[in-house]
């Protein structure tokens, strides 16, 4: 089943084109990462992807439901309510957590859930108690962010995102900002995702974890998709800008 379709999605600021008719298609249990040089896109397709920022030109539909719609040439969002209720199909993870400082660790978890999804507290709760043990951090659920190390501030942020039952969650570079040994912890708990078969894409700049973990890898360059493909074939591509791109890696 497809759970994202985006089509000819551009966007500019200003005069710098970011994006030039980039399609893109996720479908259900698919890992997905996106890689590439810094200003190619990734992040700004990404931000389209969940309604952060507003597309110039495209369609965006999940699961079927238009939330970005062509009329007379023009792109058009759904109106407000459908929108909301399109939202409800996906999650974020910032790469700088966006936790809410005031708030406990439990707080942060519940606190959309019930307020904006209204569901039922003592479900939301149980819920909630119930991802911090599989994040590793049950013993943390009356902490605030500040007593947390960057490593367990983002496992906070993906039990959040999760709490809200995305059927696809969204990665930002989850990792650029943390150390490399609480990098590690981060990406343990996105690979137990992709083994439970959630539907996510990554915005990446760890390469040996986005081959690893990816069904489809999608290399981004100058706003274009420039390779896209199995894990193999986009790292084993003759693609010039691609061997360019591992070069420069593989030399830092």
């Amino acid at each position: 089943m497809l759970y994202l379709e985006m089509n000819n999605i551009k966007k500019s600021f200003g005069d710098l084109q970011v994006l030039k008719d980039i399609s893109l298609q996720v479908r259900e249990g698919e890992v997905i990462s996106i890689i590439g040089p810094s200003g190619s896109g990734k992040s700004t397709l990404l931000r389209i992807a969940t309604m952060l920022e507003t597309l110039d030109y495209g369609t965006i539909s999940y699961l079927g439901e238009e939330a970005v719609s062509l009329y007379d040439g023009e792109s058009v969002y759904a109106k407000p309510k459908k929108l909301k209720e399109i939202k409800k199909n996906f999650g974020l993870v910032f790469q700088n957590f966006n936790l809410f400082p005031h708030y406990t660790v439990l707080k942060n978890i519940t606190d959309a859930p019930i307020s904006v999804q209204k569901r039922n507290k003592k479900e939301v709760m149980k819920e909630a108690k119930e991802l911090l043990d599989k994040m590793g951090l049950s013993d943390k659920a009356d902490y605030y962010p500040c007593q947390l190390s960057g490593g367990q501030q983002q496992r906070v942020a993906i039990a959040r995102a999760l709490a809200l039952k995305p059927k696809v969650l969204f990665f930002d570079e989850p990792t650029s900002a943390l150390d490399p040994e609480l990098t590690g912890e981060v990406l343990k708990v996105i690979k137990s995702l992709a083994e439970q078969k959630m539907t996510m894409v990554i915005v990446t700049h760890e390469m040996s974890f986005a081959r690893n973990i990816s069904d489809r890898v999608i290399f981004m360059d100058k706003g274009v998709i420039a390779v896209e493909g199995s894990p193999e074939e986009v790292f084993n591509s003759s693609n010039e800008r691609m061997q360019e791109f591992l070069g420069k890696l593989n030399h830092e």
